[in-house]
């Protein structure tokens, strides 16, 4: 396999990056944008976004329980400031329903419905290989090692607030 030619041939940058942090974080935010489209493909012909599908996993896995609202947004992959507006359309299309708790009335709580279970369980197999023909050139060495290599970059700066 021929070396990868650089984020900065990539973007035809003609000069050096200012340094090794920037040049890394300029390729890491080229690489999820590859990984977003990828994925996005799969979801596209489900009109479903990345952030609803997100959703719907996070529903599912929380189970007949459902989820607080800033819960749901807490486990999002990526912060989504306009969590009640995706709950609205993902309530629209009827993936998902939410109601009051009865202990406190402050509180909803979101449910996926059997048509979000259904539609994000067709969903399981086609994003977990679009996943893995992503990683599949890295191979199960470098794979493991860029894992770990991220969980050091979120674990140092954590999840900031606005």
């Amino acid at each position: 396999m021929d070396r990868p030619r650089g984020v900065r041939a990539e973007i035809r940058q003609t000069r050096p990056f200012a340094s090794r942090g920037q040049e890394a974080t300029v390729a890491l935010l080229k690489t999820a944008d590859v990984v977003k489209r990828s994925i996005t493909r799969v979801l596209e012909p489900y009109d479903l976004t990345l952030q609803q599908f997100n959703v719907l996993r996070i529903l599912r896995g929380a189970g007949d329980g459902g989820l607080p609202t800033l819960d749901v947004l807490d486990r999002l992959i990526e912060t989504a400031p306009g969590v009640t507006r995706l709950l609205d359309r993902l309530e629209a299309k009827g993936l998902v329903r939410r109601e009051r708790c009865r202990s406190d009335r402050r509180q909803v709580l979101c449910f996926i419905t059997k048509k979000g279970l259904d539609l994000v369980g067709s969903l399981d197999r086609p994003v977990l290989e679009a996943d893995d023909d992503i990683a599949a050139v890295l191979g199960p060495s470098k794979l493991k090692a860029l894992v770990l290599l991220l969980d050091e970059i979120r674990a140092a700066h954590g999840r900031r607030e606005p």
